[in-house]
């Protein structure tokens, strides 16, 4: 099989930052062998974060800021590379970029006279002319086509990846929304499904920010001072969307900073106690999920979290207490990247619009069909 060079791109609703892996990848499908050279995270500044969280709310959006930040976050994008290669001491050609871009709006189950849509950042253009090489984006628009909600598209990398003969295994993605793929023990595709659990760190940051102007709570250090605050709980585990059956998705536009101030507003001297609970509803999302959707029908045998939330370890205390028997390990515990893992699904998923293979799954994204997922942005310099 013949060896490529490539890099995936990831910016997640969390916000903190584009996350950039450099890979060599070979095959596609079951067949691919894929091997880590490094991997970057090259920050969202302050500032940047704000433009595009006003642009992901109907009341602070404008026209004018979105086509700025789509051409500024891809030169962003492009400096993530940069750093990746610089950092691997890269000095050989690029076979492709794959890049996800930055979600700010997405309407799965929009109503007339709007449109089923999504809405990805983040132009490519810089990508393939600083780096002279072709770029594949705007992944989740062939599967609303298709039928299907535009996510998640991780499941078929992880399929890949993941898959165990004799052992059912969940990979749960914590960003900034919770998400989770199902591999039943000897599972083919048809038998993969994945779904939205909820907020993942999402709510939590924002009220993090709120309080103490930080991007996250590092290392659950405020988590770890709060108590339940069980009038708030109580009323956030009833919350429709986890009721909802799969497949479903979710985003900003449920589990968002508005939302999150609200709540802030309510409890201005309990800081620490929202940081909590807001924790705590994490990990009861996740969990609760399981239990409606998975449980049902098959014996978990193993959950691997993956995602910045993994290196919350009052969110991991929380989420273990709800789940008592089954093994819950993060990326790391297995020689992974947790900060890697969706930068890494995308070089796969790129390879696979660039063999013209199908990468969504239907029984997860809701598709009517497996389709080719992905636009290609070419090398603009002619050979």
């Amino acid at each position: 099989m013949s060896e490529k060079y490539a890099v995936g791109l990831m910016s997640g609703t969390s916000l903190d930052g584009v996350d950039a892996v450099l890979v060599k990848i070979a095959g596609y499908g079951v067949n691919t062998e894929i091997e880590v050279i490094d991997f970057a995270s090259y920050d969202i500044d302050d500032a940047l974060r704000q433009r595009i969280i006003a642009v992901c709310h109907p009341d602070t959006s404008s026209v004018d800021l979105i086509t700025s930040l789509n051409m500024e976050l891809g030169k962003l994008w492009s400096l993530a590379v940069s750093k990746v290669l610089e950092q691997a001491g890269f000095e050989g050609t690029l076979d492709y970029i794959a890049s996800h871009g930055q979600t700010i709006y997405h309407l799965p189950n929009a109503q007339a006279p709007l449109y089923r849509s999504t809405l990805q950042i983040g132009d490519p253009s810089y990508l393939a002319y600083d780096h002279q090489t072709q770029v594949v984006f705007n992944f989740r628009m062939m599967d609303m086509v298709a039928g299907g909600d535009g996510a998640p598209l991780v499941p078929y990398t992880e399929f890949v990846l993941y898959r165990q003969e004799s052992e059912t295994v969940l990979l749960q993605n914590i960003g900034g929304i919770g998400n989770v793929t199902v591999i039943p023990a000897g599972a083919s595709l048809d038998d993969v499904s994945a779904f939205d659990t909820g907020p993942g760190n999402m709510m939590m940051n924002a009220a993090v920010m709120h309080f103490y102007e930080k991007p996250y709570d590092k290392d659950g250090v405020y988590g770890s001072k709060g108590t339940v605050i069980e009038p708030l709980y109580n009323e956030l585990i009833s919350h429709p969307y986890l009721n909802v059956q799969p497949p479903k998705s979710t985003g900003r536009e449920m589990f968002g900073e508005d939302v999150v101030a609200r709540i802030c507003e309510m409890y201005p001297e309990q800081a620490d106690d929202v940081i909590f609970t807001l924790t705590k509803f994490t990990a009861y999302t996740i969990s609760d999920a399981y239990k409606r959707f998975v449980m049902p029908n098959h014996k978990i045998d193993q959950v691997v979290v993956g995602g910045g939330g993994a290196y919350n370890p009052i969110l991991m205390r929380e989420l273990r207490s709800m789940l008592p028997g089954i093994d819950v390990v993060t990326q790391e515990d297995l020689g992974h990247s947790s900060d890697a893992k969706e930068a890494i699904a995308f070089a796969i998923l790129g390879n696979e619009t660039l063999h013209g293979q199908a990468s969504n799954v239907p029984t997860a994204t809701g598709a009517k069909i497996p389709v080719i997922l992905g636009q290609i942005c070419p090398n603009p310099f002619p050979k």
